[in-house]
């Protein structure tokens, strides 16, 4: 089961106007399941969008792209996205992008937009052929199902390994008005920082221009989703939109300056955060969710670099699954992070509240009896210092167990 994560509370995704979710049943690869999402937004809204590093990025994501710059050029914005669980539609050639197309083509007529107008996205097996006419042949169930509330079972809709639906909002005051930030997101395998495979998506109950938008969505989504990791694998689909319903008499945050936009900021972090940290508790074959805290660097991009270093590590995983204290395997994760200059013998390490190392060596005061037991916990923070500065960084990731090669191994089954 996910550690420490339940499905959200039927009623606890609170809707944002104007922004309709449809679900229906396309049987992309299995049947009798939830897999198609439509998601309708106003004309009013924005959209901004990051997307996988991975060269071998999916039709779906270099369609995105495309459309989000055509929209910029054009000024006609995004009305609608459409997703598809089962098939990743990745390392398809040109084909893969003329099926792409097809799907919102045939979505944008039904709707009476652009193709452009229409954003694509897919999750599963990579290399397949994705099924057109099933996913064009779900459309219509899933327009008619369109609704604001629709949020907890879109949730449930993105998933493919998930063990749980992943979902929040919460409210903040602007300018004497609630704004409402929910969010959902899926991912439990392939997961790596700089996106994973992983989709996202943020609804905000405001009006922000796209300039804005954008900023916010790249400071956030580096302080949540390029967070986290499951595998150190980078997917071929990952994306993370924010969605911005600009509904008009809703308050407008037009500048990166002042207290509007930074009370915006830390609400959609909130919901960013929390979603990422729900990939990670989800991790597939999860028993534990460790948090990495790297103080006292000299900038917080090499704390996050040695916190990564340490949650891609096999050996430190599968001694966490273990709850096994070998931690001469963290120290050897910060001496092969990549800092040239680091000065070992001034590195500490706390499991808890037990300090394993002082110093660069082991604590004198140090038993390995009380490291143990911190590491039978469900939820295990680490804490490493530099002794080199003021920043800090945090990474969130999980363990290695028998299940995930299992899950992986039997994926396509």
């Amino acid at each position: 089961m996910p550690v420490g994560l339940h499905a959200p509370v039927p009623g606890s995704l609170k809707p944002i106007p104007g922004i309709a979710l449809g679900i229906a049943q396309a049987e992309v690869r299995k049947p009798n399941r939830d897999d198609l999402l439509v998601i309708t937004l106003p004309s009013t809204a924005t959209v901004a969008g990051v997307f996988t590093q991975n060269k071998f990025c999916a039709a779906p994501v270099q369609l995105c792209r495309q459309f989000l710059v055509m929209s910029a050029e054009t000024g006609l914005p995004p009305r609608a996205l459409i997703i598809n669980t089962g098939n990743a539609n990745a390392v398809t050639g040109e084909e893969g992008l003329a099926r792409a197309s097809t799907v919102c083509a045939e979505l944008a007529k039904q709707l009476g937009c652009t193709l452009e107008q229409v954003l694509p996205f897919s999750t599963g097996v990579i290399m397949e052929p994705l099924p057109v006419e099933r996913i064009i042949a779900g459309i219509p169930a899933a327009l008619h199902n369109l609704h604001e509330d629709n949020w907890l079972r879109a949730a449930g809709a993105i998933m493919t390994t998930d063990l749980v639906a992943k979902g929040m909002s919460t409210t903040c005051q602007i300018e004497g008005q609630t704004v409402t930030v929910t969010g959902i997101a899926k991912g439990s395998g392939m997961i790596h920082p700089n996106m994973a495979t992983m989709l996202g998506y943020i609804g905000i109950d405001a009006r922000v221009p796209q300039a804005v938008l954008h900023t916010l969505l790249s400071t956030v989504s580096d302080e949540s989703f390029n967070r986290v990791t499951v595998d150190g694998d980078t997917s071929t689909n990952d994306s993370f939109m924010l969605l911005a319903n600009g509904r008009l008499d809703a308050p407008l945050i037009d500048a990166i300056e002042g207290t509007a936009y930074q009370t915006l900021y830390a609400a959609v972090k909130r919901v960013a955060v929390y979603l990422a940290q729900a990939l990670a508790r989800d991790g597939e074959g999860a028993t534990k969710f460790v948090t990495i805290v790297v103080e006292e660097g000299r900038h917080a991009a090499e704390c996050v670099q040695i916190g990564k270093a340490i949650a891609h590590s096999p050996l430190v995983k599968t001694a966490l699954f273990a709850s096994d204290p070998n931690l001469g395997r963290i120290l050897a994760a910060i001496g092969y992070a990549g800092i040239a200059d680091l000065d070992v013998s001034r590195v500490g390490l706390w499991l808890g509240d037990v300090e394993v190392v002082r110093l660069g060596g082991r604590n004198p005061e140090y038993i390995e009896a009380n490291a143990a037991a911190v590491m039978k916990q469900d939820d295990i923070t680490m804490r490493i210092t530099l002794g080199r500065g003021t920043a800090q960084g945090q990474v969130w990731t999980c363990d290695f167990s028998y299940d995930y090669v299992k899950i992986n191994a039997e994926y396509r089954s």
